[in-house]
């Protein structure tokens, strides 16, 4: 049995839920996985306090920062939402500076990549977000890295757009090893266009493993 790895979600009060939705469930559900079982979703905060959500979810969340060494936590997901421009996350912000120093990946998307930038962690990696001129307004040096793009990974870090949840999956995934190559372009395929003929060949590998 291959040793589980602990994926976590910053959850906030006013985070938008729906940006992380595709990577997590993609993460937590073994269907279509190259390792089924591998990977679990935790929800992770400042405070053990409920949380909610931008769409009005209240989350009770899994665990604090304090209780969780970044040795055990394979991802960190830093979804979009308000304060990203102030000190109140600063706390994700340090510890997902500690997993970059482990070498372990991190995933923003939308004003969770503007709390990158404001922390200098987007300064030498190619990086993407809502817009460069979004990204500007930080003061970060790295604005020749800025890529005008939906989602890319650099240096274990992955950065998204805010309209481009499926594309933030897709690096996240891409990055996890969760699923084969074909396997992940017909998930991209399918949910990218609708059209059954990716559905078919994902339908197609589970006949085959």
């Amino acid at each position: 049995m291959t040793d589980i790895q602990h994926i976590f979600l910053y959850v906030f009060n006013g985070y938008s839920d729906w940006e992380p939705s595709y990577a997590i469930t993609g993460i937590n559900d073994p269907t279509y996985q190259l390792f089924p079982g591998k990977f679990i979703v935790h929800t992770i905060s400042s405070t053990k306090e409920p949380k909610k959500t931008l769409g009005g979810i209240t989350i009770l969340p899994d665990f604090i920062f304090s209780e969780i060494n970044p040795d055990e936590c394979a991802l960190l997901l830093l979804p979009g939402g308000p304060g990203w421009d102030t000190e109140e996350h600063n706390i994700a912000i340090q510890y997902s500076r500690k997993l970059l120093e482990l070498h372990k990946p991190i995933a923003a998307i939308c004003g969770a990549t503007f709390g990158l930038a404001k922390s200098g962690l987007l300064d030498a990696v190619n990086h993407t977000s809502n817009a460069a001129i979004y990204l500007e307004a930080t003061g970060y040096k790295g604005k020749s890295y800025y890529q005008e793009t939906q989602a890319i990974i650099d240096n274990n870090i992955i950065t998204a757009n805010g309209t481009a949840p499926i594309e933030f999956a897709y690096q996240i995934f891409k990055r996890l090893n969760i699923y084969s190559e074909k396997t992940l372009d017909a998930w991209l395929g399918l949910y990218k266009t609708g059209d059954i003929k990716y559905f078919l060949a994902l339908q197609n590998y589970l006949q085959n493993n």
